[in-house]
């Protein structure tokens, strides 16, 4: 494991121990990380997005600071506890903005990027944050470990390695799992509304 992700672990345990002091050392470890991860997810979103990547990262660090009971394992149970979080911030800025105006186009999210590889020339492949979101509850009721595949990997940039070891299984798994969420993900943003993996 390489130093930075063990330090970063070490900090979480002091920090889950009561040391408050680890919170501060932790701070400008992760930040960046949690920045990057947020850059990446609102370049997905439609140009003039009213929701900044440092809103993001303020919004997703308040959250997981406030999370006083959480006992933290390690680095790949952080970021991903972050993923979730940045998806549940985005939902809700998409149900506010799409409840100001009142029935108006929401909040856009492009289902095209390097994790997703779909033609971006597709108009049919834009799905908004909130039908992502109703798509990754109904696979969870399918199938939870596959929507956090893709929960930690789109939402938290969480690479393969670190997604098996937060969920402790192997590189080969998470790769299945993640290939046959995505499909299933992209049939149920098209419309198509698998009820399954068959």
């Amino acid at each position: 494991m390489p130093e930075r992700e063990l330090n970063v672990t070490a900090l979480l345990l002091q920090w889950s121990a009561g040391d408050r002091g680890a919170l501060d050392r932790l701070t400008p470890l992760v930040y960046q990380e949690l920045r990057k991860s947020a850059l990446a997810l609102l370049a997905k979103e439609r140009p003039g997005h009213t929701l900044s990547a440092t809103a993001l990262v303020h919004e997703v660090y308040l959250k997981l600071v406030d999370q006083r009971q959480v006992s933290w394992e390690n680095r790949a149970h952080f970021f991903g506890a972050a993923g979730h979080i940045m998806r549940r911030v985005l939902v809700d800025h998409a149900k506010k903005k799409y409840s100001e105006k009142r029935g108006g186009s929401a909040v856009k999210i492009a289902m095209q990027d390097d994790i997703f590889a779909v033609d971006l020339a597709e108009e049919s492949l834009l799905a908004n944050v909130l039908d992502l979101d109703s798509s990754l509850s109904r696979l969870a009721e399918i199938d939870a470990r596959k929507a956090q595949v893709v929960e930690m990997k789109f939402f938290a940039g969480m690479t393969n390695q670190e997604i098996a070891r937060a969920l402790d299984t192997s590189d080969a798994t998470v790769e299945r799992d993640w290939k046959m969420a995505r499909a299933w993900l992209i049939q149920a943003l098209t419309r198509s509304s698998p009820d399954s993996f068959a």
